[in-house]
């Protein structure tokens, strides 16, 4: 009786700890198979079934000597059960069964904007950001400063991220290389001109671009236009007009800007500064 209970045992041991048949951790344990996904299957009973299969649009795989089963719009988790209740029904007493999603073919990540092949990436295993944007072939030369990540879940609600692009690239921090998963959206904003115009007495009147991802402020604008004149006045007026075409001026001393006692002013694009001629 004894012997008998341990050879129990060693078998039962053997089962738990076999390589390649224990139900592993999820990557993505709310993930939702569906078609054209690629999943793994491992039954530890009969080895003929063990493989890869494509789900069909239909949502199901085919199994040998089982035929048909469906798992669209299942956990890894409920697909191994489907899997199992299947085989225990019609050719197994028993069945110890994992499922395991090796390709998103049905849910893939979406990266648009400033890439060099922006559209859609069927990807395998966990990736992050900086995979995932290296898939797309990396940034453009015309990337904006800022990326996004838009992230939908279960209940219809979305979420956005919005990170650095040098925080990822060029000081490779860590922290804002995200995981990205199946159903993510990367968004890479082009880099725009911004266009604002000054007007009077600074020594190359006109206007003055910058990138978006500059910063643009009245000082610099001021710099880029050559600076003032020895006869401009010391009010500086900022001409801005909203989107509903109400136009509006931000007064500056330009003295106490100058001496740090007043913040230097964001700009917009379409700004006008205007320098009048001072006459004392």
């Amino acid at each position: 009786m004894k012997q008998r209970t341990l050879l129990l045992f060693s078998l039962l041991l053997l089962v738990l700890v076999r390589p390649g048949f224990t139900q592993s951790e999820s990557r993505y344990p709310t993930y939702r198979i569906g078609p054209r996904d690629l999943v793994q299957v491992k039954v530890f009973e009969t080895e003929q079934l063990n493989g890869s299969y494509r789900v069909s649009e239909d949502g199901d795989i085919t199994l040998p000597l089982v035929g048909t089963v469906q798992i669209s719009g299942l956990t890894e988790s409920e697909a191994g059960n489907r899997v199992q209740a299947v085989l225990e029904k019609d050719s197994l007493q028993r069945a110890s069964v994992s499922v395991q999603v090796l390709e998103y073919r049905s849910n893939p990540i979406s990266v648009i904007g400033a890439v060099r092949q922006p559209g859609s990436l069927s990807f395998a295993g966990r990736w992050t950001l900086l995979e995932a944007l290296t898939a797309a072939g990396g940034l453009s030369n015309e990337h904006g400063a800022v990326l996004h990540v838009l992230r939908r879940s279960e209940n219809g609600l979305s979420d956005q991220v919005s990170i650095r692009a040098d925080d990822l690239l060029v000081r490779a921090d860590p922290k804002v290389n995200i995981p990205i998963y199946p159903g993510d959206l990367i968004n890479v904003p082009g880099e725009i001109e911004v266009t604002v115009y000054c007007l009077g007495e600074v020594e190359k009147p006109g206007p003055v671009a910058f990138k978006s991802s500059q910063r643009i402020s009245l000082l610099t604008a001021l710099s880029q236009a050559g600076g003032v004149t020895d006869r401009a006045a010391n009010k500086i007026v900022i001409k801005r007009t909203d989107a509903t075409g109400k136009t509006r001026e931000i007064l500056v001393d330009y003295k106490r800007l100058l001496a740090g006692k007043d913040s230097d002013v964001e700009l917009a694009t379409g700004d006008v500064i205007v320098i009048k001629e001072s006459f004392f």
